[in-house]
This record gives C-alpha cells, structure tokens and sequence, in this order.
C-alpha cells in the first residue's frame, strides 16, 4: 500500500487546522489505493503557529511534526501540498509542485486570471494540480445540478446569493463563482461576458441572460449559497449550507489521494468524484 507524504500550507489558519485533522484522520483508511501521513506543515514567517506541533495546534495529538515558515525544507520528500492560503503563495507554491512533480490541492479563492494561467501552466510542466472553489462532496452535486437546471431553463433569470463570515477577503466567494461557472457551463456561455457582481443606483431593468452575483458577510458564517432560478411565474432554489470546515478538508485530503494515480495535469472536485 503507498503512503502519500503531504505537506499542508497555511496551517496556522483555521482552515490549515482543519486540513492537518483531515489528514491525520486518513491515515489509516485506505483510499484510491493509498494512505495520507503528515509530512510537514508551513506558514507564513512570524505567525504564533510557527515551532508548534502541527497536531497539538490543530487540536489534535502531537504529531511530530513542526509547524515551519521554511517551505522548501518541508517538501523535502513530501509527494503532495494541500494549500488553502492566498493566490500569490498558491502560484509559488504550483510553481514549486511543477519543479517536484508533485500533487498540489488547491482550495485557495480569490485567484485573478493571470494567476489561473500560472497554474494552469504549472500543471503543463509536472505538477497533478486539482483546484476547485469548493471541496465539499455537496457543493460539487449542487454545481452538477445547477448546470442541469440552466440548460433545461433556458429562459429563466439566473441569481446567486452568498454569506460567509466577516473575515473572508474575497467576493463573489470561489464557491458562488464555481456555481455560476456551472450554469454559465449549462447555457454554454462564457461567465465574465455575462456575470453581474454590483447592482447600485438606477440600474434599469435586469439584463436577459446575464447571471448576478450578491455578497453578504457578517458572523462566524462558514458558508450559505443559494442559487435562484426565477421564471415569469415561478421561482426554484437550490441551497447549501456548510455547518462545519471539516467538509472542505476531508475532501481536499481525498483529492490528494485520487491524485496520486494521475497523470500530470490540472483537474477539478468535479473529475476526483466522476461528475459531469
């Protein structure tokens, strides 16, 4: 049975605990042919994580391993990188997966154009990338759903509404962006032609075809989406509520493994659970 040696990036945040959990918690279960074991964990240089156990910080028992801010010492080794941090240090780091041929779970949101391309280019030369907005087994049905709906609705007004706590950096979330990926998908259209993220002021009536985007945040919200479908006389909503981080771990841990048997190249959530 192999064992594939991960490194998780950002794991001093809460979303970084929440990956050395889920890790950990594979490490007897085997999955796609494999079994997860914690091979190191870095942050950034002066966060309190740094020289912790990543176990005791993560709330969990020591693991023997130290939460370091020297990234190339800890991939020396490691076979996977499970990086939920920012785009810059997400491109670094697919930069670095390339070099080592290595898998490079990417959850990290708020990614320009440009830095996609990097990535995307990262997976061109050796790296096994699989970066999603979403990781959840149920966001990645709901985006299925949602594909089926905008087809099969054609004409109806498309609208996606999303919280998230009132720490979170970057709007539309990755998620509600993956979500209108996927009816922009349905009705085979390109998103950034069509999407509306701000409506002020007199704004006239809504544009045909167009799909909008509403941002609240506020709280400890880990997460709610909900996508509308309104036509001339009735209205379908498809929602989901993420109660707990976990869910976004567990299947950033599970993309790794699924990852091991790939050849190099850039996949979604999505291809890890065999979805349309």
């Amino acid at each position: 049975m192999a064992e594939l040696k991960v490194v998780v990036a950002g794991a001093g945040g809460r979303m970084g605990a929440a990956n050395i959990r889920a890790v950990a918690a594979l490490g007897g279960l085997d999955l796609h042919g494999a079994v997860a074991r914690l091979h190191g964990a870095v942050d950034r240089p002066g966060t309190p994580a740094i020289g912790q156990d990543a176990g005791l910080y993560a709330g969990i028992g020591a693991l023997g391993v130290t939460i370091t801010d020297d990234i190339d010492a800890a991939l020396v080794g490691a076979d996977a990188i499970i990086d939920f941090t920012a785009p810059s240090a997400s491109v670094a780091l697919a930069g670095k997966a390339a070099e080592r041929g290595l898998i490079h779970v990417i959850g990290t949101t708020g990614c320009s154009e440009a830095d996609d391309a990097a990535i995307a280019q990262a997976a061109q030369h050796g790296a096994r990338i699989v970066k999603s907005g979403n990781f959840s087994l149920g966001v990645n049905v709901l985006a299925s759903l949602v594909r089926k709906a905008a087809s099969m609705l054609a004409d109806y007004d498309i609208e996606i509404l999303e919280m998230h706590h009132n720490r979170k950096v970057d709007a539309p979330s990755g998620t509600a962006l993956l979500l209108g990926e996927a009816a922009a998908r349905g009705r085979d259209i390109a998103l950034k032609d069509h999407s509306v993220r701000v409506r002020d002021g007199h704004t006239g009536p809504r544009e045909t075809g167009t799909i909008g985007f509403a941002t609240l945040r506020g709280g400890t919200v880990v997460g709610d989406h909900s996508v509308i479908m309104a036509g001339p006389a009735e209205r379908i909503e498809l929602n989901h509520r993420a109660e707990d981080r976990s869910m976004f771990a567990g299947g950033a841990a599970r993309a790794a493994l699924w990852a091991a048997s790939q050849p190099p190249g850039l996949y979604s959530m999505a291809d890890v659970l065999g979805l349309d």
